[in-house]
């Protein structure tokens, strides 16, 4: 019975260390520069994800089967990218935003419709990104600055990869 108890008070212990350890995140990042940072990453992953899946739905031509597999595999990246980054705000504290009419708010991502054409496709995507990626090095920037290096490690992460996608999409539409 005494075994019980004391294996009670460690699981309070160790909640009680977490939510100390967010209200330490918290002060150091600022909830409110954090919570502006990452609602708008949410927003521009949103709206990009979402223009890609028009691109994997609508696309036609010579390079469909091509293209119809790479969209599906960069939506399926930015998905998990979103919820990555939801996951993120909640360990901070924050709360993820999650209506579409606020991500165009703020998203500075322009929504397509109707793309079915491969090169215009490509040139969104390539726009969309080198957008993503000055945005994410500026958040690159303020995580190191307030020593957050999961934040530092996250978008570095993103980085390495869309720079890989912008080499490759390049390559791939060059004539």
């Amino acid at each position: 019975m005494q075994y019980k108890k004391k294996e009670s008070k460690y699981k309070s212990l160790k909640i009680k260390e977490y939510e100390n350890f967010r209200i330490y995140q918290t002060e150091r990042i600022g909830s409110k520069q954090r919570s502006s940072i990452f609602a708008t990453t949410i927003s521009r992953l949103q709206v990009y994800y979402t223009n890609l899946r028009g691109f994997h739905w609508n696309i036609k031509g010579h390079n469909f089967f091509v293209l119809h597999s790479q969209f599906e595999k960069m939506y399926d990246d930015t998905a998990e990218k979103v919820d990555e980054i939801a996951e993120r705000i909640l360990m901070l504290g924050g709360t993820p935003a999650n209506k579409f009419s606020d991500y165009l708010k703020v998203a500075n991502v322009n929504e397509v419709d109707k793309v079915s054409n491969g090169d215009e496709a490509l040139n969104n995507i390539l726009q969309s990104i080198s957008y993503l990626i000055g945005e994410e090095r500026k958040i690159l920037s303020i995580a190191s600055q307030a020593g957050d290096e999961v934040t530092v490690s996250m978008m570095s992460d993103y980085l390495k990869e869309q720079e890989k996608l912008v080499w490759m999409l390049v390559a791939y539409n060059s004539k």
